[in-house]
């Protein structure tokens, strides 16, 4: 669509989100309506639709067109945003819109200021899709030097804890820098210090961008028995034991999500 209103140093997908300004992106524009990119969904045997790699939030309207189209198919819907929505675009979207996945770029309003955008208002986002009922994750890319302190990292994991211990979170080292998975590693437990996971971050924390380098930090495991649920390396899914109606099949935790039976 319209490219993103951020413009990061740090952005892993600028071949999309600068297409329009940026020649070197060299990404072509094709027109496409609600009903094609439903109808392709369906044809490849997808679960959901999602806006993503672009802004979504910049062309809400556009969004909401084709999720009625997949609503109306059988599928989720679901954003992938830099988190800069207000209550209004928020009220919009909820009777149309499953997940949402919000990338938490650090917790230092100078730097978010450098990258175009302001903190607080992410942070009101998170609040506001777990407020409405919609099923919320966060991502947080990992660049050393920039947001990788324990301070910071700690601060990203007490207010995800503040607003709900369930939210998943996933930290993600900058794969343009040689890494070990180390700082994913560090991260993942950077906001799990503490006696009570409510007290200390999230309970499902896992790690991306270091596939086979952290061992079962990609996965997802139960936070009572400690079992291992869903089995991920990378974007491939060994195996999810959650159950139908999202419950560990060992202890019977419920597991917070949006599962559907396979």
């Amino acid at each position: 669509m319209l490219g993103c209103d951020l413009k990061c140093a740090c952005c892993q997908n600028w071949v999309t989100s600068q297409a329009l300004r940026d020649p070197a992106a060299g990404t072509r524009v094709a027109e496409t309506s609600p009903e094609q990119l439903v109808h392709e969904a369906v044809r490849a045997g997808a679960r959901s639709v999602v806006s993503t790699y672009n802004e979504p939030l910049i062309t809400t309207e556009w969004a909401v067109a084709v999720f009625k189209a997949a609503r109306a198919a059988g599928l989720l819907t679901g954003y992938v945003s830099n988190g800069h929505a207000t209550p209004r675009v928020l009220d919009y979207l909820a009777p149309w819109l499953d997940l949402c996945k919000i990338d938490l770029k650090g917790f230092d309003e100078l730097q978010y200021r450098n990258y175009g955008g302001h903190l607080e208002p992410v942070l009101d986002t998170i609040r506001g899709l777990h407020a409405r009922g919609i099923w919320v994750e966060v991502v947080t890319l990992i660049v050393p030097g920039l947001n990788n302190s324990d301070e910071e990292l700690g601060q990203i994991a007490a207010f995800l804890a503040g607003v709900s211990p369930d939210i998943h979170g996933m930290s993600r080292p900058f794969t343009r820098l040689p890494d070990d998975g180390s700082r994913a590693h560090h991260a993942r437990h950077a906001g799990a210090r503490g006696r009570h996971r409510q007290a200390c971050g999230p309970a499902f924390r896992v790690c991306g961008n270091a596939a086979g380098q952290v061992g079962d930090l990609e996965d997802t495991r139960c936070p009572d028995c400690r079992d291992t649920l869903v089995q991920r390396r990378a974007y491939w899914i060994g195996t999810c034991r959650v159950t139908a109606d999202g419950r560990c099949p060992g202890c019977g935790s419920g597991i917070p999500g949006r599962w559907r039976q396979a």
